[in-house]
């Protein structure tokens, strides 16, 4: 089934900036459900190191799968608030990501799935978040979220399209950090939150959290969101999006890093010569 990466990633878009939804037609009928190829800027970690501002408020040390806290301090607990108050306190030492992810579109209808691979990026600063998404397989694609401006590039037809979210730019970096370097609480402001217990994601004890977004064009999109989270680094391990026509969106990330330093052109959109630029509506 031929994926249309352009449509399906302002789909997604749409949903979640709360614009009108629409439908992809698919070649089996009205019934098969929309794919989104751009999927989540997901960036999970393999250490992290606490800022200065972390230490002054606090919090002694941060490794793999130990935390010290100042005296008096109580440990986290194992239940949904441990997890989300484990997540505020690591957030703070959170600037930066990369790795690789896999990402698998299952369809239902067809019984049909895609899997593509690539590179991640990501930058917290207190102005904001960039983020960049390199497809490498089985198509060579760009996603870039720099300074407010989102674009997404295409070698094969050599264009680049650039929606304007310059009037939802907060909701954009609330979407795109979800689950990453992001404090517990804010996952509480846009979604129901659940906790679905513990799973082992390659070795890591993750926290599997069920989301349901509270907006109505999102949840329409997806009526379930599952997060597998290290609270420890505040970043997620693996994360899946489903429909209620069965179709689903299962991303895995290896290979990762947190808090290094990134390419100097990670968020640069490198096209050919000449693009064309479209801006849809």
């Amino acid at each position: 089934m031929k994926h249309n990466f352009r449509r399906s990633l302002f789909l997604l878009l749409a949903a979640t900036l709360g614009l009108a939804q629409k439908t992809v037609p698919s070649p089996v009928g009205p019934k098969a459900a929309t794919a989104d190829s751009a999927g989540r800027l997901a960036f999970v970690a393999t250490s992290s190191v606490p800022s200065a501002k972390s230490l002054a408020l606090g919090i002694k040390s941060v490794t793999a799968g130990t935390r010290l806290f100042a005296s008096g301090a109580k440990p986290f607990g194992d239940d949904l608030q441990g997890v989300l108050t484990q997540m505020n306190q690591t957030a703070e030492g959170f600037t930066s990501a990369q790795g690789d992810f896999e990402y698998k579109i299952y369809q239902k209808v067809v019984d049909d799935l895609l899997v593509q691979k690539g590179h991640i990026y990501f930058h917290r600063t207190k102005k904001g978040v960039d983020a960049a998404l390199r497809f490498t397989s089985p198509d060579d694609k760009q996603v870039v979220f720099k300074n407010g401006r989102l674009r997404w590039y295409e070698p094969k037809i050599n264009q680049i399209t650039e929606p304007d979210v310059s009037k939802n730019r907060a909701s954009v970096e609330s979407f795109l950090s979800l689950g990453f370097g992001a404090p517990g609480d804010d996952l509480l402001k846009d979604y129901d939150v659940t906790m679905e217990g513990w799973e082992n994601i390659d070795g890591v004890k993750t926290a599997k959290l069920g989301l349901v977004a509270k907006n109505e064009k999102l949840r329409n999109t997806y009526n379930k969101i599952v997060l597998w989270i290290d609270p420890v680094r505040d970043v997620m391990l693996q994360q899946q999006f489903f429909e209620a026509a069965g179709n689903y969106r299962l991303t895995r990330y290896t290979n990762l890093k947190i808090n290094g330093n990134l390419p100097r052109d990670a968020f640069d959109l490198k096209t050919g010569s000449n693009p064309k630029t479209v801006h849809p509506m």
